[in-house]
C-alpha cells in the first residue's frame, strides 16, 4: 500500500458515495488507475463496504447506554452461544469482547427508558451464561464516526 491508496482511502472514508471520477480527481489520478485501485483494496479486504450514517435522535432512538457483561464461564461454547445469541438483538449496535471483567461492552440504543428497560428485562438479561450486566446511560457523543487514522 503505497501513499496513492492511502489517499484514496481518506477519501474514501471522507465521503463514500463520491463517483470514481471525482475520487480521481482529487487523488489526482486518470479514472481507469483510480478504478483499478480502488477495486483492489476492495477485494483486498481494506475496504470492507459502503454504508450511510444515520441520526439515531431523527429516528426516535435517544436513549443509549453502555453495558458490561459479565460471563459465569469463559468456555468455548459459552462465548459463542452468547456471540451468536446478542448478534441477533437490533438495539446492539456494537459488541466488543474484552481483556479482563467485565468480558463484554456492549453499546444499546433504545426509544427511551421504558424502552431499554423491556429490551435490558426480555432480551439483554436473557443472553446465554451471562452472570452480570452493569450498565452506564450515555449523556452525550463527543466522538462517533471517526475515520480511521492513516
Amino acid at each position: 500500500m503505497d501513499s496513492i491508496d492511502r489517499t484514496i482511502l481518506a477519501e474514501v472514508q471522507r465521503d463514500g458515495r463520491q463517483t470514481v471520477t471525482e475520487l480521481a480527481e482529487r487523488v489526482q489520478l486518470s479514472v481507469s488507475p483510480c478504478h483499478r485501485r480502488l477495486k483492489m483494496l476492495e477485494r483486498d479486504g481494506v475496504i470492507t463496504g459502503y454504508h450511510a450514517q444515520l441520526n439515531a435522535g431523527a429516528l426516535g432512538l435517544t436513549f443509549e447506554a453502555l453495558v458490561f457483561v459479565t460471563m459465569r464461564e469463559a468456555t468455548v461454547g459459552s462465548i459463542g452461544a452468547f456471540e451468536s445469541k446478542v448478534s441477533e438483538i437490533p438495539n446492539v449496535l456494537q459488541a466488543q469482547r474484552l481483556f479482563g471483567d467485565p468480558d463484554y461492552l456492549l453499546r444499546v440504543v433504545a426509544r427511551d427508558l421504558s424502552d431499554f428497560q423491556r429490551l435490558y428485562d426480555e432480551h439483554l438479561a436473557a443472553l446465554p451464561g451471562v452472570q452480570r450486566l452493569n450498565s452506564t446511560l450515555v449523556m452525550r457523543s463527543v466522538v462517533e464516526g471517526r475515520a480511521l487514522p492513516l
